[in-house]
């Protein structure tokens, strides 16, 4: 499966993605990002730890609003985009 990055506060989200079987990983830096096939952030600091989407390769997504499910279904999403 893919390897996905998200914000350490997003615990929920987290057991989700990898009850899927994905690779999930916690976003402290701009370095986390660098072999991530999506990312999601909270939507509280669209700029989490000094991140910008320009410096990650896979997709941005942003989790306000939504539910663990919604958030994983979005992955799905993109991941099948991509």
């Amino acid at each position: 499966m893919a390897r996905i990055g998200v914000e350490e506060t997003m615990t929920d989200v987290k057991e989700a993605l990898a009850e899927m079987g994905h690779d999930v990983v916690d976003l402290h830096s701009e370095d986390d990002t660098a072999y991530c096939d999506c990312c999601v952030i909270s939507g509280q600091d669209k700029d989490v730890s000094g991140m910008s989407t320009a410096s990650i390769a896979g997709s941005v997504i942003n989790a306000d609003g939504s539910n663990a499910k919604e958030v994983c279904d979005r992955v799905n999403e993109k991941l099948k985009q991509q």
